[in-house]
């Protein structure tokens, strides 16, 4: 099995051009510089070597452009604007004359924020931009940094699955990656002098202290980390939230960075935004899984008394207390949190709920301990619960994820897509712990899933869906943590050990083969961060004290969309479904998630996590492939096609030499002279969080008198576009725009290429020709994917079975118009049949594939003919000036207008409702 990568993606090329562009008008490079190592008490170089370096020659000026640039076109917020380059900036002590000094020093080097929801291939954007930028500036080295080890892993698994991909992509470009290595250190000096492309990545822990190997001298008079130094390499951040602290974010700047591009879902300070992927554009864009929630909870349970303090507040006067406690609902007893003080009676907040009706009253909250006394003398202490989650209940959502799980797969394994349930745990020893005599001795949740999954494999419906003996698939991984045992350290303990780690951790094609046999996997810690699978379809935390990790990321690890057996991505909405096997209500999960997202980054997700109960089946209805009209419908649409480009070279030259002629006007570069004075930004308890600046004053110089080497450009021009050197040569010189590339050679070529391949993909769409091939049909069994359970708000009830194949119609929710066309096609006496197509029905275009929505049969009441309809629905009439459609969406149509014209009496439409059918 080998993973595909989809190379048109538009949200992940827009993210990747977005940073190419912030370096607009810098010069290819040539790299190679020298570097001396100078002995100053002998007075003498030791040695001199050519190493290849970045070297930004871009004013902060013309950076600040560009940044602004890229966050308008982005459309962020006007708060998320900069006003100026936002530097990186640390506390710092010195020790003079025995005496300590702490200050503040800022680094001279741009920052730049990526915000990306995890799933959405956060680490395939960044690695491609590494290509990009050296495709675009010829900027040769680029360090990777990472928090943790299974990041680390995460990075290493992504450059090798995807080196095939990229090499396809950048015509074989010589690129070397290595992890950094403490006792290789001669890599470093390999990675400096090399002239190709060189991608280090390196674990932030590795060279944040003194004594890190890599900061010491060594004996030829240089330390390590001197190497990466002279590279002036881009610093490419992977999860920055976790590199704000003093001594990392010094370490980050003594890697002397040309600038950091700091990729993250969860960014704790956004240094010059410059994309956002936020949470609900990748949800609602059916870029990741959807969420939904199997609650697992004891409802009227009598025979405890649950009380758990979940976190303290302190303000200035008050202190609360977070406190997940039994409610009387209507619907009987439910575990809700409230919000409670001091003389707070726990009795009166659960609604009467008898068992605390003595003894509940909130004497004392110590927040610096995090405890909560009570009157009848019980102290709570944060995080621990009283009478928490009983053996029935883990047992129940351990049994509650295998039933989830065997349907899923029953479902989705004639997909060829493999099935795989994660399972959370507090403690190791519940799983799995070692004798005296290294012998695995299995806990009681191995013991329970075992007697679960043997349970489901013997019930009628599954016996010969899943054959493996259950002891062959479940296995865990589990790192060193806190001193305590666990069955792995760092995956090397025992061969069997190794070999899971291997499976988990590194081996992610073997992992998703359907015929390798493990499917639950156990964890404790090791997988919450960095570690992901695509085909996790089953998330369960067995926590039996209160969870202070986050929620979003637990379930960060399954929201990637699935692969099937082939490794090509699957993106059908209903088969892509996240389950949380929760042990709380349904409401208090998605409230509290919900929480975290609009804490975390700004936006509501309200209404997008949904209840496993309220899903409906989507079924094709009986002997629907000898429909009379679908079978008519079919044979006229079934037929894939090739097409054929050609367009006029002379109109090219016109239409390109018009718009060179529109374009603005390259200028030369500027000197700018601000004048600042230092705004220091502390946070409640008054600890300084970042410096900032408030402009007094600025002026703007041109530089008259500067120089540049003329690249040959029009071989630059021919790389990007394929037109031959004559074409591009005669676009230039009618345009008579060609002095001006004087003022800024990069930033001139930068925009004639992007114009003109503008007008050579629009040239190209207007002449292009498709064929039919009768050899190659669309498979009928496209249809039998979409069979699959749907939440209920996304399905439209079918109330003429006879009109189409299916007893629901599914819609996009948010889609409004899609909503009314499906009601109109059911209602309307003029519609005879209708149906939504599968998004994997796809018509081949040079701007990558389209999928139309709907296939029309309609009788014409002047002609009584029957017509035949592709359609595509819009919230508002295609025709009507205000219409909002990117270029490229634009230009599919027009190839899918003329995709359906060679067809047999297929007629193409974009409307807004039924009724603007002729």
């Amino acid at each position: 099995m080998k993973i595909q990568f989809d190379k048109n993606q538009p949200y992940q090329l827009k993210a990747i051009q977005t940073v190419v562009d912030l370096f607009k008008g810098q010069p290819l490079l040539k790299n190679e510089v020298a570097f001396s190592n100078f002995d100053p008490v002998k007075t003498v170089t030791k040695n001199t070597q050519a190493i290849t370096a970045n070297e930004l020659q871009l004013t902060d000026t013309t950076l600040l452009e560009n940044l602004n640039f890229v966050q308008t076109l982005n459309n962020l917020s006007p708060n998320e604007l900069s006003t100026h380059l936002i530097k990186l900036s640390y506390n710092d002590e010195s020790v003079i004359n025995d005496s300590t000094t702490t200050y503040n020093v800022i680094t001279h080097f741009p920052n730049y924020a990526i915000e990306m929801e995890t799933g959405t291939g956060k680490t395939y954007v960044y690695l491609r931009t590494i290509y990009e930028l050296n495709k675009a500036y010829n900027f040769k080295k680029f360090v990777i940094v990472v928090p943790s080890l299974a990041i680390r892993e995460g990075v290493l698994k992504s450059l090798q699955i995807t080196s095939e991909h990229f090499q396809n992509l950048y015509n074989n470009h010589p690129t070397a990656y290595k992890v950094y290595d403490a006792n290789k250190l001669t890599e470093l000096q390999n990675y400096a002098n090399s002239n190709i492309l060189q991608i280090l990545v390196i674990n932030i822990d590795s060279f944040t202290k003194h004594a890190n190997i890599i900061n010491q001298l060594k004996e030829t008079g240089l330390k390590p980390i001197e190497y990466i130094q002279k590279c002036k390499p881009i610093v490419i951040i992977d999860e920055p939230q976790n590199m704000e602290t003093d001594i990392r974010k010094k370490a980050i700047a003594n890697l002397n960075p040309m600038c950091t591009l700091r990729y993250s879902a969860t960014h704790k300070n956004s240094y010059n935004l410059i994309y956002k992927l936020d949470p609900v554009k990748a949800y609602d864009l059916g870029l990741v899984k959807q969420i939904e929630v199997d609650s697992v909870i004891a409802k009227n349970d009598q025979s405890n008394t649950y009380i758990s303090v979940d976190c303290f507040k302190k303000r200035k006067q008050t202190i609360t207390a977070t406190v997940t406690i039994q409610v009387n609902e209507k619907t009987g007893l439910v575990k809700k949190q409230v919000i409670a003080k001091i003389g707070d009676d726990i009795y009166k907040l659960s609604k009467g709920y008898s068992y605390y009706e003595t003894g509940f009253v909130i004497n004392e909250l110590d927040v610096e301990m995090g405890v909560l006394k009570l009157s009848n003398g019980m102290s709570l202490v944060k995080g621990v619960a009283q009478h928490g989650l009983t053996n029935e209940i883990l047992k129940k959502m351990i049994d509650a994820t295998v039933e989830n799980h065997i349907k899923k797969e029953l479902q989705l394994s004639k997909l060829g897509i493999k099935v795989l349930s994660l399972f959370f745990v507090d403690k190791v020893a519940n799983y799995r712990s070692y004798d005296d005599m290294g012998n695995a001795i299995k806990g009681k949740f191995a013991l329970w899933f075992e007697e679960s999954y043997a349970k489901w494999q013997k019930m009628p419906a599954y016996k010969n869906l899943l054959t493996y003996h259950a002891n062959e698939i479940h296995n865990g991984y589990f790192s060193q943590d806190k001193g305590k045992l666990k069955d792995t350290k760092e995956g090397k303990a025992t061969k069997a050990d190794e070999e899971t780690y291997k499976l988990i951790m590194q081996d992610k094609e073997r992992l998703l083969d359907i015929k390798t046999p493990l499917r639950f996997i156990f964890s404790h810690s090791a997988l919450r961060e960095g570690w992901d699978n695509p085909n996790v379809f089953q998330i369960c935390t067995l926590n039996e004290t209160k969870s202070t990790v986050k929620k979003r990321q637990e379930i960060g690890r399954g929201l990637r969309l699935c692969v099937n057996q082939t490794g090509a991505r699957n993106m059908e909405r209903p088969i892509n479904r996240l389950t949380i096997i929760a042990n709380e209500a349904y409401d208090t999960f998605a409230k509290a998630l919900q929480k975290e997202i609009e804490e975390d980054c700004g936006v509501t997700f309200e209404g997008r996590i949904k209840n496993v109960r309220n899903r409906e089946k989507v079924i094709l209805k009986n002997n629907w492939q000898n429909d009379v009209l679908f079978k008519t419908l079919w044979q006229k649409i079934k037929y894939k096609t090739e097409y054929k480009i050609t367009y006029d070279t002379s109109i090219l030259i016109k239409k390109c030499k018009i718009a060179l002629q529109a374009m603005p006007t390259i200028s030369k570069p500027a000197i700018y002279r601000e004048k600042n004075t230092a705004k220091f930004n502390r946070n409640r308890k008054g600890n300084l969080t970042a410096l900032s600046a408030l402009k007094n004053e600025s002026s703007q110089s041109v530089i008259e008198n500067i120089s540049y080497k003329i690249p040959d450009y029009v071989a630059y021009i021919q790389a990007k576009t394929s037109l031959t050197r004559k074409t591009i040569t005669q676009i230039i010189l009618q345009s008579k725009r060609l002095c001006e590339i004087y003022n800024n050679p990069q930033l001139y070529i930068d925009t004639v290429t992007e114009i003109i391949k503008q007008e050579l993909d629009k040239l190209k769409i207007e002449g292009i020709q498709y064929e039919t091939n009768e050899t190659q049909e669309h498979a009928l069994n496209l249809f039998e994917t979409t069979e699959t359970e749907q939440y209920r708000e996304n399905l439209v009830a079918v109330k003429q079975p006879h009109k189409t194949i299916y007893n629901y119609i599914t819609i996009n929710p948010q889609n409004v118009a899609e909503k009314k066309f499906a009601e109109a096609c059911d209602s309307n006496e003029d519609i005879l049949f209708y149906l939504k197509l599968p998004t994997a029905y796809s018509i081949n275009t040079p701007v990558g594939n389209y999928s139309p929505t709907w296939a029309i049969v309609k009788k014409d009441q002047k002609t009584q003919n029957t017509l035949y309809y592709i359609a595509e629905t819009t919230g508002t009439n295609p025709d009507k000036k205000g219409m909002q459609i990117n270029d490229k969406q634009r230009l599919k149509r027009l190839c899918a207008q003329k995709h359906y014209a060679s067809l047999n009496s297929i007629l193409y439409r974009v409307l807004a409702t039924v009724s603007e059918l002729p």
